[in-house]
């Protein structure tokens, strides 16, 4: 891909009680690159987000995970693309996704929101949907769960056991993403 400036966001809610919920996948996966990089959050006055300026593969990426909830998140990511001076095209967002099985990975170039708020707030603030996404599988919920229910529970202790290598991988997804550029990372991760 080009030798921009990327803007690279981690969709989760804040606080502890959701650190661990699958809503906030994103914001694991944000982490695990911050940690890749050894880049340490510091709060954003600019925008309410925590935000890493750092490079991966020699590109220069701002990672950002917004300090407001999944379904609030488009204000502060539109912040952040004015503050960085960057079009919705330099945009990856990492979030879930019910209608995929859980630890599988998609990859692509906009879209609809699927019922997802947090998607659906980023276009609102957008006043686009054409940015990357890596969207990683967290199932349907069992029985008659409510969806908002599901995702805000935390991970079944079946996945648990299989988050950690789940968020390397998708880590893996949005460096080659970025490296490699959107069909070589289709062809790559998309199960």
């Amino acid at each position: 891909m080009a030798d921009d400036v990327w803007l690279v966001v981690g969709l989760g809610n804040p606080g502890p009680s959701y650190a661990r919920t699958r809503h906030n996948i994103g914001q694991l996966v944000a982490d695990e690159l911050a940690a890749r990089t050894g880049g340490k959050w510091k709060q954003s006055k600019q925008v309410k987000a925590e935000v890493i300026e750092t490079r991966i593969s020699g590109l220069r990426v701002v990672l950002a995970k917004p300090r407001a909830y999944v379904n609030e998140s488009g204000g502060p990511v539109a912040g952040l693309l004015k503050f960085f001076k960057l079009d919705p095209a330099n945009l990856l967002v990492v979030h879930d996704e019910l209608d995929i099985d859980f630890g599988v990975l998609r990859c692509k170039f906009g879209g609809g929101d699927n019922g997802h708020n947090g998607l659906r707030s980023l276009r609102k603030s957008l006043g686009t949907g054409e940015y990357y996404r890596v969207r990683f599988g967290v199932g349907r919920p069992p029985g008659r769960q409510a969806p908002a229910d599901f995702v805000l529970n935390e991970f079944s202790s079946a996945e648990r056991k299989d988050l950690p290598f789940a968020v390397d991988r998708t880590a893996d997804a949005v460096e080659c993403l970025l490296t490699d550029g959107l069909d070589a990372t289709q062809g790559k991760y998309n199960s």
